[in-house]
């Protein structure tokens, strides 16, 4: 079930929020599980024992570490859960993946699995390895209640894309939590501001993506316009995603963690990667890079450390070549900041922004890339490679369509808009003005975004295929 769809909006959530707030205290979780599993069935059903499994196999090594905390035993029943869940992650995402390249490499041909990806699987696994190396660290008590550790891995606003929710973030909040006018308040609010990201923003340049890829007419500057649209889409689509996920979260009384703070505005690809997809990163920093010995280690071992975490990160997005290189992309970059080019883009801020754009936008045209082949050709044709033209008509004819939608993507994606309104809330008058405003233009968006709904067609989250 797709949070920008009419079923959610007008049927799912509004039952649920119904259901969860006349549930006594004792009985809150239990109607968020239900919830969750029912949102989480409706697409596939037969998953759902999966990730119940694959929580209870959690929830008894988690006991059982915490039983066997300081020993030997502790190691292995951490140890027991790491292989469990990355091999669950590993047979469902990357078996396939193997077995091609194996194929490739020996020229045999065994057949492959063919087998469908459970959709948030890789989120849902890396939160219950995070409960549980948690629990061995010392870091959080085992959870006692099943249904309370099970309501934490599958809870709907953040099952299916993240962001991902660590235990030790909301432990105290899975036993009490408040809940008030305010804060569901906020929560509706930031739901609305995403999913008008989602669905105002992110299909439109999704839209110009998939024309060019249609296109016979391809010029220079028409590759430019898809990677730039298709830079901004990601980045709308799953930001828009994180939002709802946060603003849902609120409603039954949860404070997710931001996983975007404004990526476009920073000044060096390492600034980049500590506002895009936060929760991501702060996983593989706390529970790979430091553990590995971060940068505490010589320098060799260093960016040996910085490549396992890229690797893993590109590897983390899909099985496919293309993911992996885009991950050690980063590694290259971050390496050559930190040995280099750090003291150059420090000195002159126009400089590091185009820097960081030109580098993100490449990036992104290797990540949403089919393989390798395209990657390659893709990048070629933005830099006019062959006889490309430099612009064609059609190009033209859609840089104009997509204009509006284009400009409001860039200026969106700063911190130009935040600036703009904590200014004027500088003016009491203002401000009130605004507080009165601000519900009827929510309420005009909700309306807006519904018929575009009602008159659209299927448009998923991009981070629903990871």
């Amino acid at each position: 079930m797709l949070f920008s769809s009419i079923p959610f909006l007008y049927y799912f959530l509004p039952i649920v929020i119904l259901l969860y707030t006349v549930a006594p205290k004792k009985l809150k979780n239990t109607v968020l599980l239900l919830s969750s599993l029912f949102f989480y069935g409706w697409g596939e059903p037969k998953y759902v024992f999966l990730m119940l499994g694959t929580i209870f196999i959690g929830y008894v090594l988690g006991l059982l570490t915490e039983k066997h905390r300081g020993t030997f035993l502790a190691k292995l029943w951490v140890t027991l859960s790491a292989v469990v869940s990355l091999g669950m992650l590993g047979y469902f995402k990357y078996a396939d993946f193997f077995i091609e390249n194996f194929n490739a490499v020996t020229s045999l041909s065994v057949p492959l699995l063919k087998i469908a990806l459970p959709i948030g699987i890789s989120f849902y696994t890396f939160q219950l390895l995070s409960y549980t190396i948690d629990v061995y660290r010392g870091d959080v008590p085992a959870q006692k209640n099943f249904i309370t550790l099970a309501a934490y891995v599958s809870l709907f606003p953040q099952l299916i894309a993240g962001p991902i929710v660590r235990y030790s973030d909301v432990e105290k909040q899975l036993i009490e939590r408040k809940h008030s006018f305010e804060y569901a308040a906020a929560g509706i609010r930031r739901f609305i501001i995403g999913l008008s990201k989602k669905v105002l923003i992110a299909n439109a340049l999704g839209e110009v993506c998939d024309i060019f890829r249609a296109s016979d007419d391809k010029s220079v500057l028409f590759y430019w316009l898809y990677a730039i649209c298709f830079t901004l889409h990601i980045y709308f689509d799953f930001s828009g995603y994180s939002d709802m996920a946060i603003g849902l979260g609120k409603l039954f009384g949860f404070d997710f963690m931001e996983n975007f703070r404004h990526p476009f505005v920073s000044k060096s690809i390492t600034e980049f990667w500590r506002r895009w997809h936060i929760s991501l990163g702060s996983w593989f920093r706390d529970y790979v890079y430091i553990p590995l010995g971060g940068n505490r280690v010589s320098k060799i071992k260093g960016f040996r450390n910085i490549f396992v975490v890229w690797m893993l990160t590109g590897f983390w997005h899909g099985a496919a070549w293309n993911f992996i290189v885009w991950g050690l992309y980063f590694a290259v970059l971050l390496i050559i900041e930190k040995l280099w080019l750090k003291k150059y883009i420090e000195k002159s801020k126009l400089f590091s922004h185009i820097y960081v754009m030109l580098l993100i936008v490449i990036s992104f045209v290797i990540f949403n890339a089919s393989d390798m082949s395209q990657a390659f050709a893709d990048i070629a044709g933005m830099f006019g490679a062959g006889s490309l033209p430099f612009y064609s008509d059609e190009w033209l004819y859609y840089l104009r369509s997509f204009a509006v939608i284009i400009v409001i993507a860039i200026i969106g994606s700063t911190e130009l808009p935040v600036k703009a309104m904590a200014a004027l809330k500088k003016n009491s008058k203002i401000e009130k003005c605004i507080n009165v405003i601000e519900p009827v233009a929510l309420v005009v968006l909700l309306v807006l975004i519904t018929a575009y709904l009602v008159d659209g067609s299927f448009n998923p989250f991009l981070y629903f295929r990871f």
